[in-house]
């Protein structure tokens, strides 16, 4: 029978709704709601009157996504935790103030904000109604005074920095620019911030340029208004959007692409633009002459590059028998943009792993690609039964300098070299990457002869640094957001807080999230440090054996099952993927029923999925059917779990020889799938070191991945 294990102390069993979450707030809290709601009653309509009165052109903020709300836990007393949360009539204002922000009641809001002033939290309630009157300013304009003084007397806090950001952002929609300037530089900015300050900079006699300007852009507000000046102004052109334009179209954004064709084309091509994306062949076989112009011939590259999304069979031969050398067509179209075309192709077909794709990028050649495309080039040549090592050397070279940094290509240019008798250089490769702590760092010192080990653990966190630790302001904010359960504000609580912290102040607030049984910021903030490495936190293992357990009684490898739920869900166990996976082991509710009538689980229902016995259970029987199906290959089973065991038999079956466990690994299609299966993979060799106390080889795990043909699985 299966015995329920009391969740842990931000471990949600259920889902409630906004209301709900309040009234269970806490039950210390509960005398004071009452009044609360009779207060909320009363001013109900009075936000009404306000909706009806006014119509806001501004666009309204929105609401953070609100994660369920489990009753507020008081833990007990824990050696290096926080004392009990105090229950208060501030506090209850603080919850009651989320839910009349999240209700838009804000007359609500603002009666609440010098109620919950009081507690430790109650910044967030005078933050929310801030926020909203910057974009919904009263009829005396916004309240600069309030806003300086929530900045200034909050200034090392989370939310005062995010404030600022939200303040530059609104006086940048309305023009005023020396009010950008002087709010600038935000701590924790983005794209649009940066666009924006960048814009102020121009507008106020700092001319800004396109590569500045290039380099901050992300599709957004404030990057679009900074485009539409510089374009205006003649600063940005035909050179620098053309690229813009074509990577756009590469990743499908038709929204972002037709903005940049704004910019580039006249009205009369603008309306042929959006013809030839709605139907390219239509457009192209109704061409009655050559094109002579730019945009003519830009107009017809990106309509024989849109060819290849519907069938790229169909594209390329359309391409070789109109536009190849003995087509009516040759001349009148510049090698590189033919050449930029046969690079799309190539793309598509690498995705689709097909393996014309290596012999298109050839024909491409070395010319400018988007870093997502220059990677499918190299992994295009990794899947070829004899590698071209001079090629994936050449195509890593033609890689922006930010992205040959990167481990993976730093790796697979070190075995170009070793592949072609420079072994000096290969070492010196392999050495740099040799101590960094993931899937490449671990390859890279078994090709220098080293086995995989966990580091010394390091002098251990002393008193006086976990006192610091609990003393720290942001900290303690981030933990009482989590211990009611508002996980989208108590995550960007806790890592703006890092900021600036010493390997030692980073692993004194692991050990505090450790206490506080908040598992993912155990690792995720262990995983910041840089000289001093804490693996009982990195890779922590909690739940007192009941996974090692689970995974015992089957037969499998606890290690293994330990590195999947750690980067499946950091441990969390009310975690919900935007896909709806569910628990510890992210089970999707479908897979989950399946799996409790195979193993005779008689008692299961489907709100039993996030309970730890449940959940481990089935993911652990789940995990060991695949594991089984693929021919106990870890590396094709957690491919698997992650994108449907049908996935890794098609994947496999593609390949026309054997291959190292790391190129199928590295030529997985699919993004998410692809970093997963690297991730899963090295975090079991550490657990597997931890374990057991004995070195470890990553690539001993991977094995080789032998294709068996024409592939098919009944598990779904």
């Amino acid at each position: 029978m299966t015995q329920t294990l009391q969740p842990g102390r931000y471990q949600k069993t259920a889902r409630k709704s906004g209301s709900a979450a309040a009234t269970e707030a806490a039950p210390g809290l509960r005398r004071w709601l009452p009044l609360l709601a009779l207060f909320t009653a009363a001013c109900a309509p009075v936000d009404a009157q306000q909706r009806s009165a006014s119509v806001n052109t501004q666009p309204q903020p929105q609401p953070a996504v609100q994660a369920a709300q489990p009753a507020i836990s008081v833990p007990p007393a824990v050696l290096a935790g926080l004392p009990p949360t105090s229950q208060t009539p501030a506090l209850a204002a603080v919850v009651a103030a989320r839910e009349a922000m999240n209700r838009k009641q804000w007359s609500v809001l603002g009666a609440l904000v010098p109620q919950a002033k009081p507690d430790p939290l109650g910044m967030y309630p005078e933050y929310w109604l801030l926020r909203y009157q910057l974009w919904t300013p009263p009829a005396t304009g916004r309240p600069t005074a309030d806003l300086q003084k929530f900045i200034s007397g909050n200034s090392d806090a989370y939310l005062a920095d995010r404030l600022r950001g939200d303040w530059l952002l609104a006086a940048a929609r309305s023009g005023d620019f020396e009010t950008v300037r002087k709010l600038a530089p935000v701590k924790n900015s983005n794209a649009q911030i940066e666009c924006a300050i960048l814009d102020a900079k121009h507008m106020t006699g700092q001319r800004a340029t396109a590569a500045q300007a290039a380099a901050v852009f992300a599709p957004g507000g404030a990057c679009w208004a900074l485009y539409d000046q510089l374009v205006a102004d003649g600063i940005m052109g035909w050179e620098q959007l053309e690229p813009q334009l074509r990577d756009a179209i590469e990743a499908n954004k038709t929204a972002d692409a037709r903005k940049f064709a704004q910019y580039m084309f006249e009205p009369g091509d603008l309306k042929t633009y959006d013809q030839l994306m709605k139907d390219p062949m239509k457009w192209l076989t109704r061409q009655s002459r050559q094109p002579v112009g730019r945009n003519e011939k830009e107009l017809v590259t990106i309509a024989l590059a849109r060819l290849a999304r519907s069938d790229v069979s169909v594209a390329d031969s359309y391409l070789r028998r109109e536009w190849g050398k003995s087509g009516d067509w040759s001349k009148s179209m510049a090698k590189s943009n033919l050449a930029w075309v046969r690079g799309q192709y190539a793309l598509v077909a690498a995705l689709n792993l097909d393996s014309r794709a290596d012999d298109w990028y050839h024909e491409a050649g070395h010319i400018r690609m988007t870093e997502y495309n220059a990677a499918w080039k190299v992994r295009a040549a990794l899947r070829q039964p004899k590698i071209d090592w001079k090629w994936v050397m050449e195509s890593i070279d033609q890689m922006p300098a930010s992205q040959q940094a990167d481990s993976s290509w730093i790796y697979w240019k070190a075995r170009g070299q070793a592949a072609r008798g420079n072994k000096e250089q290969a070492a010196t490769a392999y050495a740099s990457i040799a101590d960094r702590f993931d899937f490449y760092g671990q390859l890279a010192a078994e090709e220098l002869g080293r086995r995989i080990t966990v580091p010394p653990r390091p002098a251990p966190i002393s008193d006086q640094e976990i006192t610091e630790a609990r003393a720290n302001p942001g900290l303690r904010r981030a933990i009482q957001l989590f211990r009611l359960g508002w996980r989208a504000e108590a995550v960007p609580e806790w890592n703006f807080t890092l900021r600036g912290m010493s390997d030692r102040q980073l692993m004194a607030a692991a050990e505090l999230a450790r206490a506080e049984n908040i598992y993912d910021r155990v690792v995720n903030t262990s995983d910041r440090t840089e000289k001093e490495f804490d693996f009982s936190q990195r890779f922590i293992a909690p739940f007192e054996g009941r996974v090692t357990a689970k995974a015992n009684a089957i037969a499998l490898d606890p290690a293994w099952v330990y590195g999947l739920i750690r980067q499946e869900s950091r441990f969390i166990m009310d975690a919900r993927s935007h896909v709806g996976a569910s628990g510890l082991m992210q089970l999707m509710p479908a897979t989950a029923k399946w799996v409790a009538g195979k193993i005779g689980m008689s008692n299961f229902t489907p709100d039993s999925v996030n309970d730890f016995d449940t959940n481990t259970e089935l993911g652990t029987n789940y995990l060991n059917m695949v594991l089984r199906d693929l021919n106990g290959s870890q590396m094709l089973a957690s491919a698997g779990y992650n994108a449907g065991p049908r996935r890794p038999h098609n994947w496999r079956s593609t390949f026309t020889h054997p291959v190292e466990g790391a190129i199928f690994a590295e030529t997985i299609p699919f993004n998410e799938t692809r970093t997963y299966v690297k991730n899963v993979m090295s975090n079991s060799v550490y657990y597997a070191a931890m374990f057991t106390g004995q070195s470890q080889s990553l690539k001993e795990r991977l094995g080789n991945i032998v294709p068996l043909g024409a592939e098919s699985t009944s598990i779904p």
